[in-house]
């Protein structure tokens, strides 16, 4: 799985998200301009410890990213989609796309992947969900629906034996 963030404004929500990129073996890819530098201690401190286990590529604008991708099947996280995120099926080496906090992904780039956006629903007049929240929401249903991708369901901080 690949997670894309275009244009990341808020560092705590990239360490977030890297931190939940190591926690399912996703890679993570930033197009710049970012809101932040990479060694900023706010977005390590939301990495925790992860940040150096965690595969990130960084590209300085959205066409590098297509270049350095030939192929890369991707679904947009939008307001704007037609489509509930739960009603496509996710290849296991998809690329799933969220715009920056402010402004999300630009409609210019939106029309060309109008058939792969996809929405989250949310109630009345709400205008977008964290972005590290709407990361893991989409994320979790692409791996849930390749069988979570060979992820672990052992737990290594119980002391008890829990019956499955």
């Amino acid at each position: 799985m690949n997670i894309v963030l275009f244009e990341p404004e808020m560092p705590a929500n990239t360490g977030n998200i890297g931190r939940t990129c190591v926690a399912t073996n996703t890679r993570l890819h930033l197009i710049e301009p970012l809101g932040f530098r990479i060694n900023e201690k706010a977005l390590k401190r939301a990495g925790l410890d992860y940040w150096d286990k965690l595969d990130v590529r960084v590209y300085c604008n959205f066409e590098d990213f297509l270049e350095r991708n030939p192929g890369a099947q991707i679904y947009m996280s939008t307001t704007k989609a037609k489509k509930v995120y739960t009603e496509v099926s996710y290849e296991p080496d998809c690329y799933l796309m969220f715009g920056k906090e402010s402004a999300g992904i630009p409609e210019e780039i939106l029309v060309d992947y109008e058939e792969t956006c996809v929405r989250i629903p949310m109630w009345g007049d709400i205008r977008s969900l964290n972005l590290s929240n709407a990361v893991s929401i989409v994320l979790y249903e692409a791996l849930r629906q390749n069988g979570f991708e060979e992820m672990t369901m052992k737990g290594s901080l119980h002391h008890l034996n829990w019956k499955m």
